[in-house]
């Protein structure tokens, strides 16, 4: 039951993905509110990193072990996003023609995404440990930082002549690995001593951080400017009242 419920939010998670390259095939929304998105969920996924992750990790497997895979997953992140920049995926979650014109830089930003997904949809997975429920603030911030990355890719996709059907298929298969990464945080980790959960916490919240820091915030100040600070502090206060009401 559990790995169904770790698939089912997994895949809810994902489709995110699908909402964003529909909006980047069929519409193109106004920069001001994808970046009010960005920011909102930047503010959102912060807050769960802090309460819901790192929090939860250290009471379960203590300081020590959560700042250690804290770090580590920081440090992946930072040199996987690195090797992914060479590969013009250093925008993937921006949502401007700039970021996402020829076709190679499109299916780099794809492959980002599923690089992206990783931590996210092991975090659902893991979320789902003790028994008592996925983390709504988590999975809420991972549906928001996933719409524009869907959106970006599609939209240099369609401009470089690829197919619809080839473009929806491509993110279909990335939300269903989505669907699975869900399921094998959850079953990986599902009886493993506290302090192995704390650690693989801790490196799928580092590896989130880093991704807000490296592509989240950037984009939501390039356009929101002076508002976007606020913007993220009201996504951090929602998502800290979603964690007391619901944890």
């Amino acid at each position: 039951m559990g790995a169904l419920t770790a698939l089912g939010w997994g895949l809810f998670g994902g489709s995110a993905l699908l909402v964003g390259a529909a909006i980047g095939w069929f519409a193109r929304p106004s920069p001001r509110i994808v970046a009010a998105v960005m920011a909102f969920g930047s503010g959102v996924l912060i807050s769960a990193i802090a309460f819901d992750l790192m929090d939860d990790a250290a009471a379960k497997g203590g300081i020590a072990a959560s700042a250690t895979g804290f770090m580590v997953g920081a440090m992946a992140f930072t040199l996987g996003a690195l090797y992914l920049a060479r590969r013009d995926a250093g925008g993937r979650k921006r949502s401007s023609a700039s970021a996402a014109a020829p076709a190679t830089a499109a299916m780099a930003i794809a492959l980002g995404s599923v690089f992206d997904g990783i931590p996210e949809s092991m975090v659902i997975g893991l979320s789902l440990l003790d028994g008592e429920g996925v983390s709504l603030p988590v999975v809420i911030a991972i549906f928001l930082s996933n719409v524009p990355e869907g959106m970006s890719s599609s939209a240099g996709m369609k401009a470089s002549g690829l197919s619809r059907r080839f473009v929806f298929g491509l993110w279909s298969g990335i939300a269903i690995l989505c669907g699975i990464g869900a399921v094998a945080g959850f079953h990986l980790f599902a009886g493993a001593p506290p302090h192995y959960v704390a650690i693989a916490q801790g490196v799928a919240a580092g590896a989130m951080l880093a991704m807000i820091a490296d592509t989240m915030i950037p984009e939501a100040f390039d356009t929101a400017h002076d508002f976007a600070g606020l913007i993220t502090a009201a996504g951090f206060v929602c998502a800290f009242m979603l964690s007391h009401a619901f944890g």
